[in-house]
């Protein structure tokens, strides 16, 4: 069956989106980075240098990430945050740093190595807190990923100028969000974005983690309202217009964990005038990478590495 292109999901934007999440911003402006960045060697080699990164977050939380730079770099360089999937562990991003990069592959909270204040587990996270939008888990977990902008405009070694956010999966969520509220993003790349289109995507795939959002509704009878209305915050679909820097997102349309018809969705809320969709025929949720990567380093290329 084909896949309407067109597709529009049943997402709501409450009306004090923006004074939510400005809040939040808010709140996390007012907390020190206090950034730590320790020399990791045995994880460096001749070309890459790797460092253990902190940094402090909403709710006072301390959030650990991988930093790694190419070695002996005598200019200021282009940097991409890496974005995590949801149950996979942020890897060690040395190949962004041979391509010439500085790079922070962020660790959220409830992930490896920034656990002990919050560790809500897989499966547990996606409704964690799921009925009060104050406390659910995302809204922190969005948070320490925007934070990483901040590290990176801590880092003498960074051109704040030229600032990218990638990731896949979760990760293609978490680089919508950030690309829609941290202005210092100037290019992004999205692959099978996750958190887009909840309600629609708990109908079209019985996959988790989304099913554990029916599990959650099926189990508390009668909360279903409350629920959907905490969502709407967090739907990307509803971060979409904030965007306009360019951006890249891949889809596979066999994609059983992220439904395609979410993509498109999401797709044609985006603002930016300078974005593309690159859909992989034969492809589930990895959404077409063997092929997409080259697109992907192309991308970052001509936006933010050789500007």
């Amino acid at each position: 069956m084909a896949i309407d292109v067109n597709y529009v999901c049943d997402v709501s934007k409450p009306s004090d989106f923006d004074s939510f999440w400005d809040e939040v911003l808010g709140e996390l402006d007012a907390i020190e980075l206090n950034p730590i960045c320790e020399k990791d060697e045995l994880r460096s080699d001749t070309d890459v240098e790797v460092f253990q990164a902190y940094y402090d977050s909403l709710d006072g939380l301390r959030v650990s990430a991988w930093y790694a730079k190419p070695r002996n770099s005598s200019q200021k360089l282009p940097a991409i945050i890496l974005m995590p999937g949801y149950q996979s562990d942020p890897p060690i991003p040395k190949e962004w740093a041979r391509k010439g990069y500085a790079c922070i592959s962020v660790n959220p909270r409830g992930k490896v190595r920034s656990r002990l204040q919050f560790d809500p587990g897989y499966p547990g996270l996606l409704t964690y807190g799921i009925l009060d939008r104050n406390i659910y888990s995302y809204r922190g977990f969005y948070a320490d990923a925007w934070r990483a902008v901040d590290f990176l405009l801590s880092r003498p070694d960074v051109d704040s100028s030229r600032i990218g956010v990638a990731g896949s999966s979760q990760g293609g969520g978490l680089t919508i969000v950030t690309s829609a509220f941290r202005k210092e993003i100037k290019a992004a790349s999205a692959g099978a974005p996750y958190l887009c289109g909840f309600k629609d995507a708990i109908k079209l795939t019985d996959s988790y983690p989304y099913q554990e959002i029916n599990d959650y509704i099926n189990y508390f009878k009668g909360v279903d309202n409350q629920v959907f209305e905490t969502l709407q915050y967090f739907d990307g679909i509803n971060f979409a217009h904030k965007i306009d820097c360019p951006i890249v997102m891949n889809i596979g349309l066999r994609d059983n964990v992220c439904p395609p018809e979410t993509g498109y969705s999401l797709f044609n809320q985006i603002k930016s005038v300078n974005k593309k969709l690159y859909e992989y025929e034969d492809h589930g949720h990895d959404a077409g990478r063997i092929h997409h990567s080259n697109v992907i380093d192309e991308f970052f290329e001509q936006n933010i590495k050789l500007i």
